[in-house]
């Protein structure tokens, strides 16, 4: 049996990790095997292009040169790591994929839509999630949890603008495909945002004909 394909989108501090728990948890305890994963990276080479785009440099890094970058570590992810995994039965959890690309090369950057499709046709293909967690928070918070972290990238360091621009574009995102990305609401507070996430998946576990754990 094929396996099931769950990507989890947000923007920077919305708490995708605290997400990715809750996710494991819940699969844990159905006892179905999985992977988890991130994009840029998810393989040694994929892991590299990562560094070139997320690392802060002098040069200017143009917005196509980022765009090409993504989608060349989103091709090495999918064909090394995303589809055999499939294939094999596993579940894939991948924090980032396709979203982010429409939502940070495309709608903050302004890069072109049509571009990013083209690419979408070539790169990713059939390779689309199952279901999307799109983890919702006002920049404002996000911003707040940001500045907390010991390290931040060159995209953390991104005007306000910039993050607003990445917020209503996930949100655009949502509604146009409510069926696939289902919105959680980042604000609340941590065992608020595991409850909602296990009542997403429950309900996914139902359409999906997977057995509950009681």
């Amino acid at each position: 049996m094929k396996g099931r394909f769950i990507t989890l989108e947000g923007g920077e501090g919305s708490g995708k990790s605290t997400a990715i728990e809750s996710i494991q948890a819940w699969l844990e305890a159905r006892e179905i095997s999985y992977i988890m994963t991130r994009e840029p990276g998810g393989t040694p080479l994929a892991e590299d292009i990562r560094q070139l785009i997320l690392h802060s440099r002098e040069e200017r890094v143009s917005d196509l040169t980022e765009l090409l970058l993504v989608f060349a570590a989103r091709a090495q992810h999918i064909a090394e790591k995303i589809q055999p995994a499939l294939a094999n039965g596993l579940w894939v959890i991948s924090d980032r994929f396709l979203d982010s690309s429409y939502v940070y090369q495309g709608n903050a950057r302004g890069g072109d839509k049509t571009m990013i499709d083209t690419l979408a046709s070539w790169v990713v293909a059939e390779s689309q999630p199952d279901v999307t967690l799109l983890l919702d928070v006002s920049v404002e918070v996000g911003q707040q949890r940001v500045v907390q972290r010991q390290q931040q990238d060159r995209l953390d360091k991104e005007s306000l603008a910039f993050h607003e621009k990445v917020r209503q574009g996930f949100l655009a995102r949502a509604k146009q495909e409510p069926n696939r990305v289902k919105i959680i609401d980042a604000s609340q507070s941590i065992d608020a945002v595991k409850n909602d996430i296990a009542t997403q998946l429950d309900q996914l576990a139902i359409a999906w004909q997977i057995g509950s754990v009681q």
